[in-house]
C-alpha cells in the first residue's frame, strides 16, 4: 500500500491488516511525530502497512467556514510529511456534513474495520471522534475487543512542562517566537510548495519574488519576515518574504512572496520550502508604490543583517 485515499467507503485497502494512527496532524509537531513513529514501529513489527488517518478540511475549519481558523500546513504537505515519517498509506478523509452525522460506532465499522482492517489503532491523548464527539479511546477499546483490533493512546509529549500542540505553535508563530516554534516542531517552521506565476509586479519594482499560494486556507502568519529558501541550491538561500494579501496593490488571496537576495534564475514550477527566521513588521498599506519600494529596501537590509547574525550564531554553536 502506498497511496492517498479520501473516501470512507470503498474496497478494502489493507486486506492483510494494518496499524492506524489518527489525528489532525496540522504541523506534524513533536507530539504528532511520536504518535506516527510509534504506529510505524508497530507496523514494522507486525509486518503490515502503517496508515496515517486524518481529515480535510480539519473539523475546526468545517465548523468555522465563515472565518477559517489559521493552520500550519496545507493538505498536500501533511500527506507528504506523513509519508516521509514512514506511513505506507495516508487517508485525508473528506470532512463534510455527512461526516459530522456519522456515529462513532459507524466510523469504527466502516473505516477502521471494513476499509482498513485495522489490527492496531493509535491515537493521541484526549482523542475524540464521531458525531458530537461521541467516540473516545474507551469506545475504540470496547469495539476493538469485539471486532479484532486493539487501541491505545500514547503518552503526551511535553515541552517546558506543557503538552506540545498545534495551538501552542500557532501562538508562538503569531508572537514572532520562532525559537519556541522550532522547539515544539522539532525543526524550523517552513511552508513549501511549487512556485507559481504572480502579477510580476515585484520584478518591475526591482524585487522579483518566488510565489507560493496557501490555497483555500488561512495561514498562521501575516507580515514581512527574514527567511531562507530551501530547494534552490544545496544550501538555504537568504531572502526576505511577505506573507499576506498585499493591500497596497489590492491583493485578496494569501500569497507567500520570497525575494531571494542576489539571485538570478527561473524558479517557476520548482518545489521550494520557505523557512521563517524572524518577524520584521506587520503587513501595511502604503500610499503608493514609491513608498512601498522604500520600505522594501529597508526590509531587505534588515533581513540581511538578521540572517547574517543568525548564521554566525549557528556556526558558533555547531
Amino acid at each position: 500500500m502506498n497511496h492517498l485515499f479520501r473516501d470512507t467507503t470503498g474496497p478494502a485497502l489493507c486486506p492483510q491488516g494494518c496499524v492506524v494512527c489518527i489525528g489532525a496532524f496540522d504541523g506534524l509537531h513533536l507530539g504528532h511525530r511520536a504518535l506516527v513513529g510509534h504506529a510505524v514501529a508497530r507496523a514494522r513489527v507486525l509486518g503490515v502497512p502503517a496508515v496515517g488517518l486524518s481529515f480535510e478540511p480539519l473539523p475546526r475549519e468545517f465548523f468555522a467556514a465563515a472565518q477559517l481558523p489559521p493552520r500550519l500546513m496545507l493538505p498536500r504537505a501533511k500527506a507528504e510529511g506523513l509519508r516521509a515519517l514512514g506511513c505506507d498509506g495516508v487517508g485525508l478523509l473528506r470532512f463534510n456534513a455527512a461526516m459530522t452525522q456519522m456515529p462513532a460506532e459507524e466510523f469504527v465499522r466502516t473505516v477502521l474495520v471494513a476499509r482498513l482492517d485495522a489490527r492496531e489503532v493509535w491515537v493521541g491523548p484526549g482523542f475524540r471522534f464521531g458525531h458530537a464527539r461521541g467516540g473516545d479511546l474507551a469506545l475504540l477499546q470496547t469495539m476493538g475487543a469485539a471486532l479484532g483490533f486493539s487501541a491505545q493512546a500514547i503518552e503526551p509529549v511535553l515541552a517546558d512542562g506543557e503538552r506540545v500542540s498545534s495551538t501552542r505553535i500557532r501562538s508562538a508563530l503569531q508572537g514572532g517566537d520562532f525559537a519556541q516554534a522550532t522547539r515544539l516542531l522539532g525543526r524550523p517552521y517552513a511552508i513549501g510548495g511549487h512556485v507559481v506565476r504572480g502579477r510580476q509586479l515585484g520584478r518591475t519594482l526591482g524585487f522579483p519574488t518566488a510565489n507560493l499560494r496557501f490555497r483555500g486556507k488561512t495561514p498562521a502568519l501575516h507580515g514581512i519576515y527574514a527567511t531562507r529558501v530551501h530547494g534552490v541550491t544545496d544550501t538555504p538561500w537568504p531572502s526576505v518574504s511577505s506573507f499576506g494579501t498585499r493591500p497596497t496593490v489590492d491583493g485578496v488571496e494569501p500569497l507567500l512572496e520570497a525575494h531571494l537576495f542576489d539571485f538570478s534564475g527561473d524558479l517557476y514550477g520548482r518545489r521550494i520550502d520557505v523557512e521563517f527566521v524572524a518577524h520584521l513588521r506587520d503587513e501595511e498599506k502604503f500610499p503608493g508604490l514609491p513608498a512601498l519600494v522604500t520600505q522594501m529596501r529597508l526590509d531587505e537590509a534588515r533581513a540581511r543583517a538578521i540572517l547574517l547574525t543568525n548564521a554566525s550564531t549557528q556556526q558558533a554553536s555547531a
